[in-house]
């Protein structure tokens, strides 16, 4: 190469670099703009946005496992699976949930009408008591209807003792191992969803639009149908997709009375290593899911109905009359078989377990493993939902938003499927904790992380954002702002947050079961065992313990409600 190419090669390489060296700046410009632009002028510190990152990453880790792992099941076990086993137990699913969240929502608002709206004798008490059946976990309520209905039960011995009744009736007829027995104890304790929602809205309902309608002539019953229950909508609504979203997920009390939806299929598959098979039935629930949340998504924008008028009046207390009796023997009904009898009948174990030696360090080392994981699980909430909910609050985005929404991800996913996701993680990628508390801790987090950021969010809608502003005017990082000025003055929500999480994770079964290290039982675990060995005297105790401990959430929803 002669000396004048070489010398033409340099300019123009030093050319190119010139417009290269222009280019750049112009690109990073863009970029900048486009950044600003789509947080509207303001966005996050790195620290708080990688969090936020870091923390929807983990959420997200069972349903992309289940859409991974399904998609490399093969085709065989796919035409073996929806052949047979996947059409059954869509059925199963589907009818129990129908028939669950159908009556759940008629006795829900029928209790919420009548002790908010009417005259009936002890309203004040009935609005709490009614609620009482959201601490006790349907598989301890599985238990308590197996030891009064089953076939070996209370009720059985009475009618076996009593000749006239086996003589005029016949055999005994309840069989509570059946669909009618697994969809009795599911709406038992499910209806308290849409009673707490339902009582909050008609103690918000204006006396105004009743007083038009009356004006028009309608009766009490056409105004409930045509007045108040459109304005109802969204809280039965709600109530629905909450009970819906719970009997799709259940575990315990399916297992208990030995009916088969896909939870138990799944549970049961991955007992047996099949891993595969489970991770298809895992996929056909998670659709199954994501369409009961779009049904129920475009029915309320479809039916969308307001109180328009400024001027607020409460309701009237609606005089039952001749009804009263009938109403009040319908309460006392429900509140007999929900709250009376299953307490009744854990009193009744736990004191012949208590005389037995029921409390020993066997039990007591069982209560501590419950506080050990549900406590460790509760602060990583605590700490995981301030960073989400403060960038969805303060800096809304498309990014934030999508961090929200996978960090709901695991809230509608049954346990059994979380489960999955976090053995395939750390089995492969984090062995040195695989088969420890940990493991069992960071599947509650994933479970159980909206609790703790719906708390949060709504003692963060109380702070006003110009506190924020102030603080960074005074050179305070966003990361800074957060800790020095938000935490302090949100610190009650957090801490109500954490103490649904606790609770939660002191009742969840199916992840437990699945992830326990060898030796580590809680006391949910042990009740699922002695239960299913009838050694009632040891299960009745941790079932007790449990639900005294539950009613510190409730304490939370019925002054939030």
């Amino acid at each position: 190469m002669s000396n004048q190419e070489k010398s033409n090669k340099q300019v123009n390489s030093d050319q190119h670099a010139k417009v290269g060296d222009r280019r750049s700046p112009t690109i990073l410009r863009f970029l900048r703009s486009k950044w600003f632009d789509i947080w509207n002028g303001n966005p996050p510190g790195a620290i708080l946005l990688l969090f936020g990152l870091f923390v929807a990453l983990i959420m997200s880790i069972p349903i992309v496992y289940v859409i991974w792992r399904s998609m490399f099941a093969g085709a065989d076990r796919w035409k073996r699976l929806l052949d047979g086993r996947i059409p059954e137990l869509l059925w199963n699913t589907f009818s129990l949930t129908a028939a669950v969240t159908f009556f759940a929502v008629v006795i829900g608002v029928s209790l919420a009408w009548l002790v908010v709206r009417t005259d009936i004798p002890g309203r004040k008490m009935w609005q709490w008591v009614l609620a009482l059946p959201l601490v006790i976990p349907p598989y301890v309520g599985a238990v308590t209807y197996i030891i009064v209905f089953g076939p070996s039960g209370w009720l059985r011995d009475f009618w076996r003792d009593t000749p006239w009744l086996s003589h005029i009736v016949g055999d005994y007829p309840i069989n509570i191992y059946s669909f009618w027995g697994i969809f009795f104890v599911l709406t038992m304790f499910t209806y308290p969803y849409v009673f707490l929602i339902a009582s909050a809205s008609l103690r918000k309902m204006n006396r105004n639009f009743e007083e038009v309608a009356r004006s028009q002539g309608m009766s009490t019953s056409t105004i409930f149908w045509k007045v108040n229950l459109p304005l109802l909508r969204p809280a039965i609504g709600a109530g629905a997709i909450l009970i819906s979203l719970y009997v799709l997920s259940d575990f315990g009390a399916i297992a208990m009375l030995r009916y088969v939806t896909f939870t138990a299929a799944i549970y049961f598959q991955r007992a047996s290593f099949d891993t595969a098979s489970a991770s298809v039935l895992s996929l056909v629930l998670i659709l199954l899911t994501v369409l009961i949340l779009w049904i129920e998504a475009r029915t309320r924008k479809n039916n969308k109905y307001y109180q328009t008028t400024n001027t607020y009046r409460k309701p009237d207390i609606l005089s039952l009359g001749k009804w009263k009796p009938l109403a009040t023997f319908y309460v006392l009904l429900v509140f007999v078989l929900s709250i009376v009898l299953p307490i009744v009948v854990l009193i009744y174990w736990s004191i012949i377990g208590i005389g037995m030696g029921a409390l020993d360090e066997r039990f007591f080392g069982f209560a501590w493993n419950s506080i050990k994981v549900s406590g460790f699980a509760a602060i990583l909430c605590m700490v995981l939902a301030l960073p989400i909910i403060y960038l969805k609050s303060r800096y809304p985005s498309m990014i934030s938003s999508t961090i929200d929404r996978l960090s709901y991800a695991g809230y509608a996913l049954p346990g059994v499927i979380v489960a999955l996701g976090m053995v395939f993680i750390f089995n492969n990628h984090l062995p040195a904790l695989y088969n420890t508390f940990y493991m069992v801790a960071l599947a509650f987090v994933v479970r159980f992380l909206p609790q703790a950021m719906q708390a949060g969010e709504a003692s963060l809608s109380l702070v006003s954002p110009r506190i924020d502003e102030a603080a960074r005017s005074l050179g305070y990082p966003p990361w800074k702002v957060m800790f020095k000025v938000i935490i302090p003055s949100i610190l009650p929500g957090v801490l109500a947050g954490g103490a649904l999480v606790f609770v939660s994770s002191i009742k969840e079964l199916p992840a437990t079961l699945m992830l326990r290290p060898p030796g580590f039982d809680t006391l949910a675990v042990r009740i699922y065992f002695e239960a299913k060995e009838a050694i009632y005297h040891l299960a009745a105790p941790a079932a007790l313990l449990i639900i005294l401990v539950s009613i510190i959430p409730l304490r939370y929803l019925l002054k939030k409600y």
